[in-house]
């Protein structure tokens, strides 16, 4: 987009000019360590791993993804933090958590049409379609007449007869059998739900995992249709009534416990201060999450390496957790308050290891709060997964949205990987960090066609793209970890320049509603936040030096936020 002649004059003549002549990474030099040292094979092994489970909390294979964690971290010279030595800098440790139900395992479904030769659907090909917390058939299975009630409605089952029969129907399998077996009697049921991203017609025995409400009364159980299982059923139901037979074996290991994986690279001479990684191990997926888990057990070892040779000293700690989303993450924030202070950063890897070219997703930084979030326009856009406006006081002014995205962008100039962003949606390890008021990014892929579907499986990860995220991620850490006044300025100078250009791009934008017949008062709130959240995001920089912000940085801030403040100043003027 053309700059108008202001901000034109603004980006040539001001501090940004000087600084695009000769921008400086404060992250080359260890990415320059990192890069050969990261291998995307290595990680796909830990995702070869995990992909042979479904990992639910408790299971076994939940518990055997835990230990392969372990293993790999002790491979890699971390050691159990039980027995450390003050001295030791790698150190890891099992954290349990009694579960207040029984940890729940699949172990075989079948559905099959009373006399047809072959099944509907079977477990063995499609490992998402008994729901979660669904119970065991008798040993030989249960017959019984389907009913097809069409789209799912309270009242739609009032209309029929379903006490002691199997129910299908089009909507969340949840509330399919709440309505269906709890309040009326029905011994099972199918569902049929399906986004429009997942391409149900091309993919058609794709199925996305769902679960059902917990009910030991009665026992039921419940099973997601795919795109051709459903075809089958009704193609069959229109040639008369259809019996079918229905055979379910899971398992339940009372007094379980969730586990989680903590690991540390300690920091030498500010251990309480954190940059924190998350990767959820739970979820049936191979992109979902395996591999985040992956590529996060592939940075700690990277991180270990250099950390053993001396060829980096982290001056803070960089913390890796693997366990259940979102909870795992609260809990290491919320259990002990003076750690929680000492958390500066925190990065959640979700979904990151996606061969873009068969899956159509994209690599995307979920980024913090900022005006993007309340006001999406432009370039920006959300995903498919969705999101919503958000009120203008959630907007958080912090540098961390560009300057990790500085380092992946430096990541994709070696080798042309792609990289975008999103604004908050939300829904993953970044928002415990949000909540508690800490600098937090997702990074994961979307729109995936395979997200949450059977179809999420090893062949559709990408080495090179765990790789690619893996490298950024670390870099961002441990650049970070002991940053000194000339990193700071470094980062101060690109989240000047990152403020300019979002300043141009909105007095554009701006302009262009105005002539449209926009609010002028609404276009001048968008500039004025824009120009307040930088200036924020700028002095939130003095936390970046290790040991505290030194004059020099304290002068660079300013001088910064004082570019940035006649910036905005001048574009509303413009306006």
């Amino acid at each position: 987009m053309r700059l108008p002649p202001l901000l034109l004059l603004i980006c040539t003549t001001g501090p940004l000019a000087l600084a695009a002549q000769q921008p400086v990474s404060p992250s080359a030099s260890v990415a320059a360590l990192v890069r050969p040292r990261f291998s995307g094979e290595r990680a796909l092994e830990t995702v070869a791993f995990l992909d042979q489970f479904a990992r639910w909390p408790g299971s076994h294979g939940f518990d055997a993804s835990i230990d392969h964690i372990a293993q790999r971290l002790e491979q890699a010279g971390y050691v159990k933090q039980a027995s450390a030595k003050p001295t030791d800098r790698l150190v890891y440790r099992i954290e349990r958590y009694p579960m207040t139900v029984p940890a729940w395992e699949a172990v075989s479904a079948e559905v099959r049409i009373v006399g047809a030769a072959s099944p509907v659907l079977q477990w063995t090909t499609n490992r998402n379609m008994l729901t979660n917390n669904s119970f065991a058939t008798p040993a030989d299975g249960v017959d019984a007449e389907l009913v097809d009630v069409g789209t799912f409605s309270a009242a739609a089952l009032d209309k029929a007869d379903v006490k002691g029969k199997i129910v299908m129907a089009d909507g969340r399998v949840g509330q399919l059998f709440t309505e269906a077996v709890v309040k009326r009697g029905a011994l099972g049921v199918l569902a049929y739900a399906l986004a429009a991203y997942t391409q149900p017609e091309k993919n058609r025995t794709s199925i996305v995992f769902q679960s059902i409400p917990l009910d030991t009364v009665r026992k039921g159980w419940g099973i997601v249709l795919s795109f051709d299982a459903r075809a089958q059923l009704r193609a069959a139901l229109a040639k008369g009534p259809v019996r079918l037979h229905v055979a379910t074996a899971v398992t339940w290991t009372p007094n379980a416990v969730e586990r989680t994986v903590v690991a540390e690279v300690r920091g030498s001479s500010a251990p309480e201060e954190r940059f924190v990684f998350s990767a959820h191990v739970q979820e049936p997926g191979a992109n979902d999450n395996a591999s985040g888990v992956g590529a996060q057990v592939e940075m700690a070892r990277v991180a270990a390496e250099l950390v053993k040779t001396g060829t980096i000293d982290p001056k803070r700690t960089i913390t890796f957790l693997w366990g259940l989303e979102i909870r795992s993450t609260d809990r290491y924030i919320t259990q002990d308050t003076v750690r929680a202070k000492g958390i500066r950063w925190g990065l959640s890897l979700d979904m990151v290891g996606e061969d873009t070219r068969k899956t159509g997703g994209t690599f995307l930084i979920e980024k913090m709060p900022d005006p993007s979030a309340v006001w999406t326009r432009g370039e920006e856009k959300h995903s498919e997964w969705g999101g919503s406006p958000l009120a203008k006081d959630r907007v958080m002014p912090h540098y961390f949205n560009d300057y990790v995205l500085q380092r992946c962008l430096e990541q994709a100039a070696t080798n042309g990987w792609v990289v975008k962003t999103n604004p908050f949606e939300g829904g993953s390890d970044h928002t415990p960090f949000l909540k508690a008021k800490i600098a937090g990014l997702l990074f994961w892929h979307f729109t995936d066609q395979y997200y949450h579907t059977d179809m999420d499986r090893l062949d559709m990860v990408s080495a090179d793209e765990m790789k690619n995220v893996g490298v950024s991620a670390i870099v961002s850490a441990l650049t970070m970890a002991s940053a000194n006044g000339v990193a700071a300025r470094q980062v101060i100078a690109e989240v000047e320049r990152a403020a300019l250009a979002r300043l141009a791009t909105e007095f554009a934008l701006s302009t262009a509603a105005l002539k449209a017949g926009g609010d002028a008062a609404k276009e001048h709130d968008i500039l004025q936040t824009w120009g307040t959240y930088y200036t924020g995001a700028l002095r939130a920089t003095a936390d970046i030096e290790v040991g505290g912000a030194s004059a020099d940085t304290r002068a660079a801030i300013e001088k910064a936020v004082a570019a940035v403040d006649a910036a905005t100043r001048a574009a509303l003027a413009k306006l």
